[in-house]
């Protein structure tokens, strides 16, 4: 089921960046609907892409239908291209392209690889993983799809009290300067508690606290975020898209 929702996510968003920033077309691509169309896979399982994670392999691991495959995004005032794996290498050569969130991210980066060597299998790909920066290069083109896994964005950091949410500080964002394009999301990790919670406390100002309202957390973080983004990326060179609440996480 991921890997379908991070297809139509990624081809949605991506093409949208194409068309805007290459044909300057002013159609709002995010006003439309999902429409079935049979010839609209781009890839299947393991066999179109032998890197793909074994979570997101959906046809490895039973599901019995495939017709989740063949939705696409139909805008309303206008039509996207079928997406053309190739024609994307060539746009982006020597562009680095960063998703950084959390398994959301992890999903659309891992479609967007899947889709680029489906369209180009015999070109030489390199795929690292290093801590939790994933990084897909194509050597031909001297292009770089990578996931830097962050879920809330702000620092969370090791001290002798514990491990600290620093929603006031985002040291982690180094790596994500002289990128292209930067795709963010943070939402879903906000929410847990117990075990499933990555922090003991949270930084708030000079202030230490054990807990608060996760959605004033939330939204003081992404107050950071934006201020980063405002300070550190230069729009002309580079472009950012932020998604907050995914919907199969709304719930």
């Amino acid at each position: 089921m991921a890997a379908a929702f991070s297809f139509t996510t990624i081809l949605l968003l991506l093409l949208s960046l194409l068309q805007q920033i290459i044909h300057g077309h002013g159609c709002d691509f995010y006003q439309g609907n999902w429409v079935y169309d049979s010839s609209c896979s781009l890839y299947t399982t393991s066999k179109d892409c032998p890197f793909i994670e074994k979570e997101f392999d959906c046809q490895r691991n039973g599901r019995p239908d495939n017709d989740y495959l063949k939705y696409t995004w139909q805008p309303t005032g206008c039509n996207l291209p079928r997406f053309n794996g190739e024609d994307f290498l060539q746009r982006f050569r020597g562009k680095s392209i960063m998703f950084v969130g959390d398994s959301l991210g992890l999903n659309q980066w891992q479609s967007l690889t899947c889709m680029l060597h489906k369209a180009v299998p015999n070109a030489t790909y390199k795929l690292t993983r290093t801590g939790g920066l994933s990084t897909f290069i194509f050597p031909r083109y001297n292009t770089k799809v990578m996931f830097s896994r962050n879920a809330f964005l702000v620092d969370i950091v090791q001290t002798s009290a514990g491990r600290v949410l620093k929603l006031g500080s985002i040291e982690s964002g180094k790596l994500w300067e002289q990128n292209d394009v930067l795709i963010f999301n943070s939402w879903h990790w906000w929410l847990h508690t117990g075990r499933k919670q990555p922090w003991d406390f949270i930084e708030i100002g000079d202030e230490m606290i054990k807990d608060m309202d996760r959605l004033l957390a939330y939204e003081k973080a992404l107050n950071t975020w934006a201020n980063w983004v405002e300070n550190n990326i230069d729009p002309t060179k580079t472009e950012v898209f932020f998604q907050g609440v995914s919907p199969d996480h709304a719930k």
